[in-house]
């Protein structure tokens, strides 16, 4: 099998952004008028899928595209203090040696996606950055972009750390990889069936070098 193109989710998959979402979110509680996420809950909550996350956290559907781009905005003030995650620096250096292109597609602003890559020299290792406000509308833009380069879904792959990203990917008829040392636990993951569940970066190469060679 040819792959041409990885997209890679940021939040959870590259950027270890879990606390300062967490912290942002529950400064905001008063405000929005939900409830503060406890240290102790982080863990229950990693078992619950993206829906269920929402469904829980008792946030006005009105309010919540207002709350996630507060959320977007105030993560850029805490940009500094983000890291990558172990080994995803040099994953990445692999896999562009095997694939055509490699993207990224996330819920997250341009803005703090350029600023993290620029920050943690990283920004030479994409050759795309799309943004998709709305959460659950990431498979309409990955149709769109493989319509516009003409590659075949069958020739793609999407790499995240939520059940929202398995679900877009097989809306969109593309390879899911879910990697579990983001926002979901591997058994909410596990869930959904993407087509490769991995727990550490490097895996990510053998799983590539698998689909290439079937």
């Amino acid at each position: 099998m040819t792959i041409k193109v990885i997209f890679f989710d940021f939040d959870g998959t590259i950027a270890d952004t879990l606390h300062s979402i967490v912290g942002i979110t529950n400064r905001l509680a008063v405000e929005f008028g939900h409830k503060p996420i406890s240290t102790a809950e982080i863990a229950q909550i990693k078992n619950l899928s993206s829906r269920q996350i929402i469904k829980q956290s008792g946030i006005s559907i009105l309010k919540f595209p207002l709350l996630v781009a507060k959320v977007k905005s105030e993560l850029n003030a805490e940009i500094s203090k983000i890291q990558p995650f172990p080994e995803i620096k040099e994953t990445l250096l692999e896999l562009r040696k095997r694939v055509d292109k490699v993207g990224i597609l996330s819920s997250n602003s341009k803005d703090n996606i350029f600023a993290f890559l620029e920050l943690n020299d990283m920004d030479y290792l994409f050759d795309f950055i799309y943004t998709e406000a709305a959460l659950f509308s990431k498979s309409r833009v990955i149709k769109k972009i493989l319509k516009q380069e003409k590659i075949a879904p069958s020739e793609s792959v999407y790499i995240g750390d939520e059940t929202r990203d398995i679900e877009a990917a097989k809306r969109s008829k593309v390879t899911a990889i879910a990697v579990s040392w983001g926002f979901n636990s591997a058994a909410a993951l596990e869930q959904y069936q993407p087509d490769f569940l991995i727990h550490q970066p490097a895996e990510l190469i053998a799983a590539i070098d698998k689909l290439k060679t079937s």
